[in-house]
């Protein structure tokens, strides 16, 4: 071969090398002091080792902005539009509009149809769910569009409670009614299935070097005889185990979320830190370019978007949920987590300690854009789920003020602490908040 094809040959290899050995991030875009996206995609191409983003819509100036820039990006279709979607020409209408204008200038590599269906409901979207994947895959097919795949993104939710991953297995009713038939379909397109992976909400004292990706004497699986080094291989095991007792243990896994706070408020600590943040996705990103997989799934190098991009100032939630950035809108680095290009330093600018809020108590609320029918979905969701919604009937002793709002933020702050106090549980397809003001002070009037 002659040596200009050999020099050729040799780039082509280190490309694919370099895309192999690429993590992803999530960009979200909740804040009024972001970096316009043309300037974030030239950051992520020159400065860093991000090769995907996946962003929370299908933003069509971050589409136009990355175009030619060789970055991938996944889409992610909003939760309400599931129903419509398992139409033919609704679904080939929605590839025309939000999909063919930018591709394949812009790489987009995934449609995500929702996200968390299965953990936050209601049971019409679930219900449509696996239907409306297979639509939007025959509409892009249609569109003799073949490099995109369908997916959608699940928590962990999906799973019943185990401490070992051979333990494993998807909920009841869940596993069969609808991941068994999805998975099917991901194996027949060849599409990933994707989980959001959060040793964060893990965290506790004991399992901190777990979780953290410290040195710990692990956990031993007794049926595998197995022992995990650290939270992010349980999980993915765990969620394996569920897949390959259905049969599918062959579909591709991708973990479309996982990440660290480097803040929060006093309820939040000691787990919302810089150094844990530091510890968590810089010991993710080393254990990722290891290659070395889990212990289920050695020598395995799984698809990974860290969540997020930049600190978010305009997330509802706590102070947790806008300090989950390894950027701020400046472009410096939060800390230091092992994606930046060599010869291409950020400055770390040391952090302001915050000032929490005093207490270390939390509820969950209705968030304050929510729409009375979304409202009204979380309350037949939560009362069908065993949560004792007698206090909102009338003459309950929390019936006034009879108003939605109220009555929602009743319900959904009973199952967020029926669930647990995660803050997961408060999510409900982004209509609910964890607040550290208690509601019945502040309780609206209509």
């Amino acid at each position: 071969m002659p040596p200009t094809r050999v020099a050729a040959a040799a780039l082509l290899f280190f490309a694919a090398v370099t895309a192999v050995h690429s993590i992803g991030v999530n960009y979200g875009t909740l804040g009024d002091n972001l970096p316009p996206p043309s300037q974030v995609a030239q950051f992520l191409k020159d400065k860093t080792t991000i090769d995907r983003i996946k962003i929370f819509d299908v933003n069509p100036d971050i589409l136009r902005a990355f175009a030619n820039t060789g970055i991938h990006v996944a889409v992610t279709i909003p939760n309400g539009e599931i129903p419509n979607l398992t139409k033919v020409r609704y679904a080939r209408r929605w590839v025309v509009t939000h999909i063919k204008p930018f591709y394949p200038q812009t790489k987009i590599n995934y449609i995500l149809v929702g996200n968390e269906i299965l953990h936050w409901g209601p049971q019409n979207l679930i219900d449509n769910l696996v239907s409306a994947m297979v639509t939007v895959h025959r509409a892009l097919l249609l569109e003799k569009i073949t490099g995109v795949a369908v997916t959608t993104a699940h928590s962990l939710g999906i799973l019943e409670p185990t401490d070992l991953p051979s333990e494993a297995r998807f909920r009841s009713g869940w596993d069969r009614g609808v991941l068994e038939p999805m998975l099917k379909f991901h194996r027949s397109t060849k599409s990933p299935f994707m989980v959001n992976p959060y040793p964060y909400f893990s965290y506790g004292p004991e399992k901190a070097d777990l979780c953290l990706f410290r040195p710990t004497k692990g956990l031993f699986d007794k049926n595998t005889r197995r022992t995990y080094g650290n939270m992010f291989d349980i999980l993915l095991d765990s969620v394996y185990t569920s897949m390959n007792k259905l049969g599918y243990g062959d579909v591709e896994i991708v973990a479309g979320e996982t990440g660290w706070a480097s803040a929060g408020e006093v309820f939040e600590q000691p787990k919302c830190s810089v150094p844990n943040a530091a510890s968590y996705n810089g010991g993710l990103v080393a254990h990722y370019n290891s290659g070395r997989g889990t212990p289920l799934m050695p020598k395995r190098r799984f698809e990974t978007y860290i969540f997020g991009l930049f600190n978010e100032n305009q997330k509802p939630g706590s102070m947790a949920e806008r300090n989950f950035g390894l950027f701020r809108p400046d472009f410096s680095s939060v800390y230091e987590a092992g994606v930046m290009r060599a010869g291409a330093p950020v400055p770390v600018k040391p952090i302001p300690s915050p000032r929490p809020v005093v207490g270390g108590k939390k509820w969950c609320v209705a968030k304050a854009g929510a729409s009375d029918a979304a409202l009204q979905n979380n309350i037949n969701y939560v009362c069908s789920q065993g949560v004792d919604c007698q206090p909102i009937q009338p003459g309950g002793a929390c019936f006034t003020p009879s108003s939605v709002r109220s009555h929602a933020s009743f319900a959904m702050n009973a199952y967020y602490r029926a669930k647990g106090p995660n803050d997961f549980n408060c999510d409900f397809s982004g209509t609910g908040v964890v607040t550290s003001t208690d509601p019945s002070t502040h309780l609206p009037l209509s």
